[in-house]
């Protein structure tokens, strides 16, 4: 397996591949990017999919729980809420407290 490569990335995200997830964000993979053929984030794409354990993982990497999907036209909140994943929607919503807060 080589390096981190954003596209093999999301698209692991987005089958709910945790384990290559892990490869990437540890091999230096950005998770907030938003690649410009995609204009998804992987965290948003991860949640609407309903890989719940892909979007805590990415969390646990530093993924910004309030940063737009500018495809998908939605915050991580936004989708969690779309997907019915009441759980991580309470993460979400304590992260972004926790982020406005030290601002």
């Amino acid at each position: 397996m080589s390096a981190g490569d954003w596209k093999d990335m999301y698209q692991a995200a987005c089958d709910g591949d945790v384990e290559l997830v892990r490869h990437h964000v540890e091999h230096g993979v950005d998770v907030d990017f938003a690649h410009p053929e995609f204009q998804s984030t992987a965290l948003v794409a991860s949640i609407l999919a309903g890989h719940e354990d892909v979007a805590h993982l990415l969390l646990d990497h530093g993924a910004d729980p309030s940063l737009v999907s500018p495809f998908d036209e939605a915050t991580p909140v936004e989708a969690a809420r779309q997907a019915g994943l009441t759980a991580l929607g309470a993460r979400l919503v304590a992260l972004e407290g926790r982020s406005t807060s030290s601002s």
